[in-house]
């Protein structure tokens, strides 16, 4: 056999546990205390029993007075319940980034960016024998994070708005399950603070088999997040605490579509059936408006009749609202009254809470400031084809075109952060893109200029670091995670077990999977003679200075890196 193909154990699903040293007096202590005593453990699967999905999703973390837990705008995939002690939450404006312990992400020095051009490996796909590793102890997560201790923490407790939460409290689990970042930070208030950390695939399992989790989870944040989650929209920040707790009381938490929407989508897509008219509606145009929606997070399609079908004006994202400006002009002018005049459907996956017109009208609206509501419907408006909703919504339609328009929200493009634009006019495909993205990844390059196209626009297969990264749903191990720093999609490859769990979800074809070599360029495989594979993407060039390299060595400018959650940088672009 030739000597440079190296044999390895080929890894599995609970390879690397959360907590190699989590014991069974541990688990039988989870199972006896609520919510997981409640649970049936009937209604897991075999192959996910829950004593499995607790012991290896699951670690027993412990933490002294002033230490941080986690911190407002980190990336997090962990959920927490308090065991013992108590942790105190930092209100909005909460503490700045000095106090927090933050520092700039690593980057090379301009001696080993330079030195790449002769540095780097003959042989593609080259890992090293850390990055070959299956069992790797604990994976990327809270648990990576050094840990930072706030000095003074009487001070800041006094000059921050702060509250303290007990034991059986959760907190985290909106951030580790919409794969946003955190929206406070919480710290240690007692020594010897102790918590459960679940990693959220643990969590997904635990809420996909057994109600018991969501209906604690989902009465613990109208106990204690709801309000905040309401003042944070600009519309709620002129109420007392009084009236905030009526609204927060009569408000309703709202779940559609798939956690798992890729592979829906991805079969819709091939079929070519993946219209508008599809998709689950939260509101339909000419409907009585009932209330006004808020995203939490996720995103939901706008779109009115056009013909036999559906015509898309925009997407909301979270913080943004449905049906206010309606119910607006219904309570300025109830004798003269409107439907709604689109209709909102769900996109993939979306949290809303709704808040009735009734509510509305008798104690948001009353004493809203001007700046906070919407413009004033025309005068002589009676029925809903009189209303021009792209008005409201900025015209993108008009500006980007509708077929632009379609194939951006048809293709869930909206999701990209740092998505690969190219003008096709302007790009003479001399491929200066592919060899910059190729030098400065040790020969091998992390994306395909290759993509759909509409009116002269190609979306490239790079990945487009997403505001949800369906990616990381299916991956056992959370090899493929979100960078703390900066929020960057990014793959371990100490931990990737090569399942294809990502690559088979991204709706983008933007992760691929490789035959890893070592250095001598043998193949590494398994004791079967199967190859080991692991997962390789763009990493948006988080360790160069100036950016992403595919951006900066296009000759013609044709090519840029653009966040379409907002579509005025695109209509920009399309206009200069």
């Amino acid at each position: 056999m030739d000597d440079t193909i190296l044999k390895g154990e080929r890894p599995g699903r609970w390879d690397s546990p959360l907590d190699p040293g989590f014991v069974e007096a541990d688990l039988d202590r989870l199972l006896g205390i609520a919510p997981f005593r409640e649970m049936n453990p009937e209604s897991f699967p075999r192959r996910q029993p829950l004593r499995a999905i607790l012991q290896n999703d699951c670690r027993i973390r412990r933490f002294q007075r002033g230490e941080l837990i986690v911190r407002a705008g980190d990336f997090g995939s962990s959920a927490f319940m308090i065991l013992g002690g108590s942790v105190r939450v930092v209100l909005p404006p909460g503490l700045p980034d000095e106090v927090l312990g933050r520092r700039a992400p690593g980057r090379k020095s301009l001696f080993k960016i330079v030195a790449q051009l002769w540095n780097n490996h003959r042989h593609p796909e080259v890992r090293t024998p850390e990055e070959l590793g299956s069992k790797t102890g604990n994976l990327v997560g809270e648990g990576a994070e050094a840990r930072v201790f706030l000095q003074d923490v009487p001070r800041l407790i006094e000059q921050n708005k702060t509250v303290t939460v007990g034991a059986g409290e959760f907190f985290g689990e909106i951030a580790a399950l919409s794969r946003m970042p955190r929206t406070a930070t919480i710290l240690a208030d007692t020594d010897d603070t102790e918590l459960l950390e679940i990693r959220w695939q643990g969590l997904r399992d635990l809420l996909k088999y057994d109600p018991t989790l969501r209906a604690h989870i989902d009465a613990l944040y109208r106990k204690n997040t709801l309000s905040n989650a309401l003042r944070s929209f600009p519309l709620f920040q002129h109420l007392n605490e009084e009236q905030l707790q009526r609204v927060a009381a009569q408000t309703q938490f709202g779940t559609f579509g798939d956690y798992d929407w890729s592979g829906d989508y991805k079969k819709l897509a091939q079929s070519g059936s993946n219209a508008p008219e599809r998709e689950t509606p939260i509101a339909q145009e000419g409907d009585y408006p009932d209330g006004v929606v808020f995203v939490r997070s996720g995103f939901a399609r706008l779109t009115k009749r056009f013909a036999n079908g559906q015509r898309t004006l925009n997407y909301l994202g979270a913080g943004r609202s449905f049906g206010l400006r309606e119910i607006a002009h219904n309570w300025r002018h109830p004798d003269r009254t409107v439907p709604f005049q689109a209709s909102l459907r769900v996109i993939g996956y979306t949290h809303t809470l709704f808040v009735p017109t009734h509510v509305m009208e008798e104690i948001v609206l009353p004493g809203a400031p001007a700046s906070a509501l919407p413009e004033p419907m025309p005068a002589n408006v009676e029925t809903a084809e009189e209303v021009d909703p792209l008005h409201e919504q900025g015209g993108f339609a008009e500006r980007i075109g509708p077929e632009l328009m379609e194939f951006l929200t048809s293709r869930r493009f909206f999701n990209g952060t740092a998505t690969m634009v190219i003008n096709l006019d302007r790009c003479t495909r001399c491929d200066d893109c592919v060899r910059a993205c190729a030098s400065t990844h040790d020969n091998n390059p992390r994306f395909l200029r290759h993509g759909p196209i509409s009116s002269g626009i190609q979306v490239a297969q790079a990945c487009m670091h997403c505001v949800d990264p369906v990616c990381m749903i299916g991956c056992p191990t959370g090899a493929i995670h979100r960078d703390a720093s900066g929020g960057n999609v990014v793959i371990n490859q100490s931990t990737c077990i090569g399942c294809t769990s990502c690559a088979n979800n991204c709706p983008y074809e933007a992760i691929r999977m490789v035959e890893a070599r070592n250095e001598r360029g043998g193949f590494v495989i398994d004791a079967e003679m199967r190859p080991i594979v692991k997962a390789t993407k763009c990493d948006l060039c988080l360790d160069q200075y100036g950016g992403p390299a595919c951006e900066r060595a296009c000759p013609h400018d044709a090519l840029t890196r653009m966040d379409l959650t907002h579509l005025d940088r695109l209509a920009q672009w399309l206009e200069r």
